[in-house]
Formats: structure tokens, C-alpha cells, sequence
């Protein structure tokens, strides 16, 4: 089983690679993935980050502020199905 993590999806392929950019600058571990359609409807590209980082994720994305943001999810790998839940910022 896999663990759950992180997604950032966005509308614009641009901004999603503009983002992953920004996270490792911040010396975060993130990845670019294809969007799993349990996710939403976006661009196609997501950035995966470990949930234990999300507070520093969302440092960043204050500072950069993407404008094509579709949201923040929580993925959690179910057998061969993923749940994808929406991330409130606290």
C-alpha cells in the first residue's frame, strides 16, 4: 500500500511547472504527475509533494500565488483506485 500525499492542480501546464520550480528552489521534494481524474478537471500536470511539507507548500504558494490553481488535494492510494479529497488552508 501506498502512502497518501500531496497534489497541487492546476489549468496551465505553465504554472504547474512554474510551481514545481519554485517548491524545489525552496529545497521541497515535488514531482510533476499526470492529474488522476479523481482529482478535477485541469491542465493535465499536477505537482505531488509529501503532506508532511504542506505548511511550507503553502508558504510558497503565498509568495508565488499561481493564477491557474484548480486546488490542493489529498491523495489516497484505495487498492487500484485513488480518493482525492480537497485541502482546506488553515
Amino acid at each position: 500500500m501506498t502512502e497518501p500525499y500531496g497534489l497541487i492542480v492546476f489549468r496551465s501546464r505553465q504554472q504547474a511547472l512554474r510551481m514545481e520550480q519554485e517548491l524545489r528552489s525552496a529545497g521541497l521534494r515535488v514531482r510533476v504527475v499526470h492529474t488522476p481524474h479523481e482529482a478535477a478537471a485541469g491542465c493535465g500536470l499536477s505537482v505531488q509533494f509529501d503532506l508532511n511539507d504542506l505548511k511550507r507548500v503553502f508558504s510558497v504558494y503565498e509568495r508565488v500565488v499561481p493564477q491557474s490553481l484548480v486546488g490542493f488535494y489529498r491523495a489516497e492510494p484505495e487498492g487500484t483506485r485513488l480518493r482525492c479529497t480537497p485541502i482546506r488552508k488553515v
